[in-house]
């Protein structure tokens, strides 16, 4: 029987469901601060990762002061 593949624990919320942050872990994202070199576009082409983790990483980024990257 295959391992099961060890993905990174992240700070992103559970409301966000399972695939998108494991999806963003697998990619290197674990922590909020690393999505503000990134634009929103760039995380939608990451499989599992749609407009509802769009949005709720949003209203988190804005929480914490920080935004996706604007380029």
């Amino acid at each position: 029987m295959p391992e099961p593949e060890t993905v990174a624990p992240t700070e992103f919320p559970r409301r966000m469901g399972k695939v998108a942050p494991r999806e963003l872990a697998l990619h290197g994202y674990t922590r909020y601060e690393q999505l503000t070199g990134v634009t929103a576009g760039e995380l939608l082409k990451i499989h599992g990762v749609g407009p509802k983790a769009i949005r709720i990483l949003e209203e988190e980024l804005a929480a914490r002061g920080l935004a996706f990257a604007d380029h």
